[in-house]
């Protein structure tokens, strides 16, 4: 996903807070509750435009139409693939558009989002309204992760996105395996499956390895941490010149042969439906997974699945997850309508309606709050995948480079594992050549 806007060294940023200071950018004035906005219809005759990847637009829609009821304001959604939808933003601002209000934003773009004026700083707004945004109720890491930048804050979270390993249960239980603990046992899972079902179109697994960051980078991921690895080491620099680095993509490889075919063309679009039709046998996948698989409109497995913890590898003995995506809601710094925006987003990232999106069908949202987490409308809609976030396991997830140089990063890793996927480069050598493009990166733009 390399793009020229990402590599600009033109910035925003001093010239956007400059303004702020001489007043020429309107300041948001505090507003009445929900409640109090269903009865004053406060916003009527305004008008919004929110801008939402793909894989939220069922939220999307309901966003519409609920922030219409209380407020009055018309919310004009517009949604896009979820490798575009900063690339989209960044123009509408640095071009003068100005078409957007409101951007869901993946959390490793926050930074350059930030930097190049795209984003507005809301750290004051937090302050000021924080007993109704309650945002000590925010998973921390997620808190910080999706939001932080140089000190300060510029959204708040919306999808608190995490995998878990999908499987079914009813091809398990044909050829008497069990939930895999290790990265081993899943390629032998997919094996044994692969070798005696792909005649009737049924594989394995379905491996997400198209080249898109967001796609092959958390299938990378979950076996990177897996086998005990990191991105980053504490001092901020490259940690792929380690051996869990290596393994973690042999590991990948390793499931090619037994994969829906091709991984390397395989997306959120390909995987999600093989894995509701009965034809991919396991699929490290987001958790709101699971409220696909139970939902018996779009599956063919309703009750015959399981989950389990992303499994482990090599000598590592420690089960952790990583913060795969992630995405929160931002105000644009060429909106029109910052009051309307600010309000939409207390709303969308609240307590209670993070909780109905959680229990929601096709919603794309995963827990990034506490009370969302451990509610009883969570644990009613997803008990087989709650109790395996919970306990601490959201809060040690492994988080992707989130610096403003994030991008370039994510895209040479991105090369690199396709490369190895397509059969051109070994792990060591796309290993080793991806950590010395990051050491670069790194040196360069640190």
């Amino acid at each position: 996903m390399s793009n020229p806007i990402f590599s600009q060294t033109y910035r925003r940023r001093s010239v956007l807070k400059s303004l702020a200071a001489a007043g020429a950018l309107p300041l948001i004035a505090p507003l009445a509750s929900s409640t109090a906005l269903a009865s004053s219809n406060k916003f009527a005759g305004r008008t919004i435009n929110l801008l939402i990847i793909q894989p939220h637009v069922v939220t999307g829609k309901k966003i519409a139409e609920d922030f219409e009821k209380l407020t009055g304001a018309k919310v004009n959604v517009t949604a896009v693939p979820y490798d575009q939808v900063s690339v989209k933003a960044t123009l509408d601002v640095q071009l003068g558009a100005n078409e957007f209000d409101v951007i869901d934003y993946f959390y490793t773009y926050k930074g350059q989002l930030a930097e190049d004026g795209v984003i507005e700083d809301v750290t004051d707004l937090i302050e000021r309204d924080k007993a109704e945004i309650q945002p000590e109720d925010f998973i921390r890491t997620i808190y910080d992760q999706y939001t932080l930048h140089d000190g300060r804050r510029y959204g708040l979270p919306y999808d608190g996105d995490s995998h878990l390993l999908f499987y079914n249960r009813e091809l398990f239980d044909r050829y008497g395996l069990k939930a895999p603990t290790t990265w081993d046992e899943y390629n032998e899972n997919a094996k044994v499956i692969t070798e005696a079902e792909s005649k009737n179109g049924i594989y394995g697994a379905a491996v997400l390895g198209a080249k898109i960051p967001v796609i092959i980078l958390s299938t990378y991921a979950n076996r990177l941490t897996g086998f005990g690895g990191n991105f980053l080491k504490t001092d901020g620099s490259s940690a792929l010149d380690s051996a869990e680095a290596v393994e973690a993509l042999k590991s990948l490889l390793a499931s090619a042969p037994h994969a829906l075919p091709t991984p390397l063309e395989t997306r959120f679009e390909e995987g999600l439906p093989a894995f509701l039709n009965g034809k991919a046998a396991q699929i490290d996948f987001w958790t709101d997974l699971g409220g696909y698989a139970q939902d018996p409109n779009g599956s063919k497995i309703v009750d015959k699945w399981g989950v389990t913890r992303i499994p482990i590898g090599g000598g590592n003995k420690t089960p952790r997850l990583a913060f795969n995506a992630g995405f929160g809601f931002a105000i644009t710094t060429g909106s029109q309508n910052k009051d309307v925006a600010w309000e939409l987003i207390k709303l969308v990232t609240g307590k209670g309606y993070h909780e109905q999106l959680l229990a929601l069908t096709g919603s794309g949202i995963d827990p990034d709050r506490q009370s969302g987490l451990r509610s009883e409308k969570f644990k009613a809609f997803q008990p087989l995948v709650q109790p395996l976030l919970d306990g601490g396991a959201l809060e040690n997830s492994l988080a992707w480079p989130a610096a403003v140089y994030a991008p370039k990063l994510e895209n040479a890793l991105t090369d690199e594992l396709a490369l190895a996927l397509a059969g051109t480069k070994s792990a060591e050598q796309a290993i080793a050549d991806a950590h010395r493009a990051w050491t670069e990166i790194i040196e360069v733009n640190g």
